[in-house]
């Protein structure tokens, strides 16, 4: 029998958690990702000096302003690695904005148009390519506005249906539900409870979004993320995508086990409700503390890695 990661491709498209390109050689998926956290880990192997310090000498001459050239040397660099990656994978690679600007819908629209820039610089055209927004209330309203400029968005640290529900009706490309850190903050919250298998909240999380875009005809893609185990991505096949490290890929080609696919697109069509508005969205949020917790910490995470990163570089300024 075929490995349950060959299993798996034959009903969801999978997509690699990693900016590794050698990693991303080997294990062929549709699409990947780029962000200051996957550049960290493979920023100190011998393949990306030379694009790393090109990266710094194109930000100086972008820019006299010191801190601004750092920022533009990080955008340059996951660019580059980004267009590395277009050329191995047949889809989109995604590239995230930074977390700094989660707050502000001008700066993230602005940032988002400037990635893309570089991208076509490249070579690699805007249709291949997905900027990754946090999904705060600004970074949703951000994406509504690129989306009606062709630009396609990936809006990622989605812990709640509220989110969901927002960005799909934002006409987001595709949303990244974090399975894993649902069930961090689960485990955590309550220490006695049973989160095996189906009991999982984070795969509980992305089952009722899939369901409830499905049922109401959104276009929006859920791609699950954040996986701590193979068994809640084994629980999710048949999900629109799943963005899986190396790690979990390499343990789903070793198993030749059946696998069954558990996300069907079966329901009945539903009309869909009224539009959330950024009171309710917040009222929503506000109520729902996991979401509100990992969301926040997700942004803090995100930015602490683009300032570590911008500390690897600063010796080359």
């Amino acid at each position: 029998m075929a490995s349950k990661l060959e299993q798996l491709r034959q009903m969801t498209v999978v997509v690699a958690d990693t900016g590794d390109i050698d990693a991303i050689e080997q294990l062929k998926p549709q699409d990947a990702t780029t962000n200051p956290s996957l550049v960290l880990k493979v920023a100190d192997k011998p393949r990306y000096q030379s694009l790393i310090e090109q990266a710094v000498q194109q930000a100086q001459r972008e820019t006299p302003d010191p801190e601004q050239q750092k920022d533009y040397a990080v955008d340059r660099i996951a660019v580059a690695i980004g267009a590395q990656i277009s050329a191995i994978i047949p889809g989109y690679i995604s590239t995230e904005v930074s977390a700094r600007l989660s707050f502000d819908i001008r700066a993230t629209v602005e940032k988002a148009r400037r990635l893309i820039a570089l991208y076509q610089e490249q070579g690699v055209g805007r249709e291949r390519v997905l900027i990754k927004i946090a999904a705060t209330w600004e970074g949703i309203k951000a994406a509504e506005i690129l989306e009606q400029e062709g630009i396609t968005c990936n809006l990622t640290l989605i812990f709640s249906q509220t989110q969901a529900v927002a960005c799909a009706e934002a006409g987001a490309t595709l949303i990244s539900p974090f399975v894993g850190r649902i069930l961090d903050w689960h485990k955590a919250a309550y220490p006695d409870q049973d989160f095996t298998e189906e009991k999982d909240p984070g795969v509980m999380s992305v089952q009722r979004i899939y369901n409830y875009y499905k049922q109401h005809a959104y276009n929006t893609i859920v791609m699950g993320a954040s996986f701590r185990n193979t068994s809640e991505i084994e629980q999710l096949a048949g999900c629109d995508r799943l963005t899986i490290s190396p790690a979990l890929l390499e343990q789903l080609a070793a198993d030749n086990a059946p696998l069954e696919r558990k996300l069907q697109v079966n329901k009945p069509q539903a009309p869909r409700p009224e539009a959330l508005n950024e009171a309710v969205f917040r009222w929503q949020m506000n109520q729902d503390t996991m979401a509100t917790e990992k969301l926040s910490e997700g942004i803090r995470q995100f930015a602490a890695d683009q300032a570590k990163l911008e500390t690897l570089l600063a010796p080359l300024f």
